[in-house]
């Protein structure tokens, strides 16, 4: 792949991903199967990987997580 394509590849990658995680978390509205979110979530990791130029601070593999929707309620959990 030509590295204009890369990078274009890697944007649009990021766009879908940030896109699905934000319908999947906070609106609670899958916007895609998590099979097909995984695989495109793969191919970035790949991608960037490849081509460290092109990680940035808002791709979803730099993100760890985010906060709860609304509604949700703090539980407790015992270990051990």
């Amino acid at each position: 792949m030509a590295p204009t394509s890369v990078a274009a590849r890697a944007e649009e990658l990021r766009r879908l991903l940030i896109a699905a995680a934000h319908a999947y978390y906070v609106l609670d509205s899958p916007a895609m199967e998590d099979a097909v979110y995984d695989r495109l979530y793969r191919e970035l990791l790949e991608l960037e990987a490849a081509n460290p130029g092109l990680i940035s601070a808002d791709s979803p593999s730099q993100r760890v997580g985010g906060s709860p929707a609304a509604g949700f309620q703090s539980v407790a959990h015992r270990i051990g």
